[in-house]
């Protein structure tokens, strides 16, 4: 592909917008804040946020008209990385409020468990389960700062990259196709978290790329 990979984010009201367009723009990426559907016209990738509450967020993306044009965007293959809430609203509902939410990934958004403090804030290491491009890089068991008191629980367990302990294992990222998850913020988490963001993008460019090819090299009718 030609230029910076651009990636929407998402503004659903509640979250904090400037830190995640900064580190988007510190790996290289063109950021542009989505507040609106046509917002998203000529984006490579979509980023959802993660500041606020299951419910509002929800009611956010519809009343914006953002919610059907997100999961347009998830099934057709699209890339999209979902951040702390944003990465919750990819499963059916929430235990928060018992919220519905997108339906992209099947499971449910639960409280954390025998967790010692809540909510979980600071530093906490994000370990394994399987590698994934998407930490190409990061060192296991490399810290990153989380903010949340509920975590997803999916149905499949095949998609689950990592998972933190805080109380009881938790998973803090996920990983579909092009659908990635993370229930830690990566930016606010230094240099590891500028990995991960800058391995979302590179991932997003390749896939651009590829595509790119193909559609060059395809008959025409």
């Amino acid at each position: 592909m030609t230029g910076p990979v651009r990636v929407a984010v998402l503004d659903y009201g509640a979250a904090n917008m400037v830190s995640i367009t900064k580190a988007l723009t510190a790996v290289g990426a063109e950021a542009v804040v989505a507040a609106e559907p046509s917002a998203l016209s000529g984006i490579d990738a979509i980023v959802i946020p993660g500041v606020g509450a299951a419910a509002p967020a929800m009611v956010h993306l519809r009343e914006r008209g953002l919610s059907e044009p997100l999961r347009e965007w998830v099934r057709a293959g699209r890339p999209c990385l979902g951040i702390c809430l944003g990465f919750q609203l990819f499963f059916d509902a929430s235990d928060e409020a018992d919220a519905q939410a997108l339906g992209l990934l099947a499971g449910r958004t639960v409280g954390l468990v025998d967790a010692p403090t809540l909510p979980h804030i600071g530093w906490n290491s994000v370990d394994a389960v399987r590698p994934h491009p998407l930490f190409d890089g990061v060192a296991d068991g490399s810290y990153f700062y989380f903010v949340h008191s509920f975590a997803p629980v999916p149905s499949d367990e095949g998609i689950v990259v990592a998972r933190t302990t805080h109380g009881r294992p938790f998973v803090s990222a996920v990983a579909k196709g092009s659908l990635y998850g993370l229930q830690f913020h990566p930016e606010k988490s230094s240099e590891a978290g500028l990995r991960v963001l800058a391995n979302f993008v590179g991932l997003v460019a390749a896939g651009a790329s590829a595509a790119g090819s193909d559609a060059a090299g395809a008959p025409v009718a």
